[in-house]
């Protein structure tokens, strides 16, 4: 074999354990989502927590807009803002409240956001969480409400098919 075969397979061989360990290291079986949704006394405001797989985000905003995304840009996170503020309503009298975005955390690992209102979760309100569920069909996205003015934690769980439930 020539001389300068050896350093070329040595070099093709790193590249390829480099594209299938990033690929393995990414690639991932089970989509989920988390939510918190608490009422904070002090500040008389509700909070909202969510926080997704960054692995899972990045594919979804490369998809929609065929480019990568960095998180740390504002022009970037109002694309994820604008993703979020559609995909994830809470609705009183059928109408949705005004979330008011505070902002995100991105890691390699999650990405975080942050949301809140001026009040207590209204009586007979109506969640909505299809975030990621029409990308993925096979997302789960968790929320847990904690509890308040005399009602009992809960948790719910949202899918493709189940976007939308009545909060207890």
């Amino acid at each position: 074999m020539p001389s300068f075969v050896m350093p070329r397979l040595a070099s093709l061989a790193a590249c390829a354990v480099l594209v299938l360990g990033t690929g393995a290291a990414q690639a991932h079986n089970y989509h989920m989502g988390m939510a918190d949704i608490g009422f904070n006394a002090a500040t008389g405001r509700t909070e909202i927590v969510h926080t997704y797989t960054a692995h899972d985000i990045e594919a979804l905003l490369a998809n929609l807009y065929g480019r990568q995304f960095d998180l740390g840009l504002e022009e970037d996170q109002h694309v994820l803002r604008r993703y979020i503020e559609k995909q994830f309503a809470i609705l009183a009298a059928g109408k949705p409240l005004a979330l008011e975005w505070v902002g995100i955390k991105a890691s390699a690992d999650t990405v975080t956001v942050f949301q809140q209102f001026d009040a207590a979760l209204p009586p007979g309100a109506m969640l909505r969480d299809a975030v990621l569920t029409d990308f993925m069909p096979r997302q789960v996205n968790t929320v847990n409400i904690g509890a308040n003015a005399g009602r009992a934690a809960t948790t719910l769980t949202f899918t493709a098919t189940r976007r939308e439930q009545q909060l207890p």
